[in-house]
């Protein structure tokens, strides 16, 4: 089972007080966009195996969003952090570079 903490209201969560949302940091296109734009927004999406940066909705409980970094083959949980953050923490990511030295998400390592 998946446990998430809410860094809103700080309450440890299983996955089934909880809405996925999909990936995180995902650059938004909309009207007025080129259709390629558009298209890739859509669709295409990290589906990685190992660190990835994903959007979580506390339905239960608070009712706000915020982002999670997990891993995809251990269901390792590195941290929560607010979703009106554009780039995951130093702390974050320093925690996942110490656990798994050499990995890599888009422009992060």
């Amino acid at each position: 089972m998946l446990i998430l903490e809410c860094p809103y209201c700080g309450v440890k969560a299983e996955e089934t007080e909880l809405h996925a949302g999909g990936e995180a940091h995902i650059k938004r296109f909309g009207p007025g966009s080129s259709d390629d734009d558009f298209e890739t927004y859509l669709f295409q999406r990290e589906n990685p195996m190992g660190v990835h940066f994903e959007r979580w909705r506390h339905v239960n409980g608070c009712g706000k969003w915020f982002h999670a970094a997990r891993s995809t083959t251990t269901l390792e949980v590195f941290g929560t952090y607010s979703a009106q953050t554009l780039a995951p923490p130093s702390d974050i990511t320093d925690k996942i570079t110490a656990r798994l030295p050499g990995w890599s998400w888009r422009d992060l390592s």
